[in-house]
């Protein structure tokens, strides 16, 4: 179970970001993070595993407390929380099974990481992720001659590497069309159904958030505004999400 208490994020000039949101998510399931643009999402999801530091509130996982934890014990628990970015966050000259490796580093000798050198088992476990994902026969190429959809697989691939027991994926496919969009949220929900990982993931489209979330929360000027189901946003809820001049889609 994730716990979010009252978690608070204001940022320096005193912007605020996030205003006292509270929620948790039992353990498997899928939840999906909508709102506007700046509505949190992205700061929410950051400050779950501390990429971004809360100001205030509390983040309790499985009865450990993220926001107190020490730098040591951060470590240990990020390397159960797998994240996957909008922007892929790829080192774009290297190969793809390099990239992949990435999701390991937290589990080798950080010298080994300086000199690309990780063990047999774990360069065998990133082909099989790479097969998973579709694109095993890229193992080999640079990232920067993938399209964007395939991209995006080696940051899902990176993120198994760490066998997580969450993902938190930020807006993985708002760069890409439909049809891709589809592809990568459908490895996100089979890691979800098939192995039991906690997917917390922020979207844009409501068709997206009804085909593959179990629940939804919605923000709006860094505050919990909705949670429930996702048949629950009617055209009222809809408007008191994105606004009343919003054109519901999906």
């Amino acid at each position: 179970m994730l716990s979010v208490n009252n978690l608070t994020k204001i940022y320096p000039g005193d912007v605020p970001a996030l205003d006292r949101v509270s929620f948790d998510v039992p353990d498997g399931q899928f939840l999906a993070v909508i709102g506007l643009s700046g509505a949190g999402k992205s700061t929410l999801l950051r400050c779950i595993n501390r990429l971004i530091e809360p100001t205030a509130g509390q983040i309790i996982w499985n009865g450990v407390e993220i926001t107190s934890a020490t730098e040591e014990e951060l470590r240990e628990i990020r390397r159960k929380i797998g994240m996957v970015f909008q922007n892929f966050n790829l080192v774009y000259r290297s190969k793809v099974i390099t990239n992949v490796l990435a999701g390991r580093l937290g589990y080798i000798n950080p010298a080994w990481s300086l000199i690309n050198h990780f063990p047999h088992e774990d360069v065998q476990k990133a082909l099989t992720q790479l097969e998973r994902v579709g694109i095993a026969d890229k193992a080999q190429a640079r990232v920067d001659e993938l399209s964007g959809g395939q991209q995006q697989r080696v940051g899902i691939a990176r993120a198994l590497m760490q066998d997580p027991q969450m993902i938190l994926a930020d807006e993985p496919v708002a760069s890409l069309d439909p049809a891709l969009a589809h592809s990568i949220m459908h490895y996100l929900e089979v890691i979800n159904k098939e192995e039991g990982v906690t997917v917390i993931c922020s979207l844009h489209f409501l068709d997206l958030v009804h085909r593959y979330a179990d629940r939804v929360i919605a923000l709006k000027e860094g505050q919990l505004v909705f949670e429930g189901r996702p048949e629950e946003i009617d055209d009222y809820r809809f408007k008191e999400i994105y606004g009343t001049d919003a054109e519901r889609v999906g």
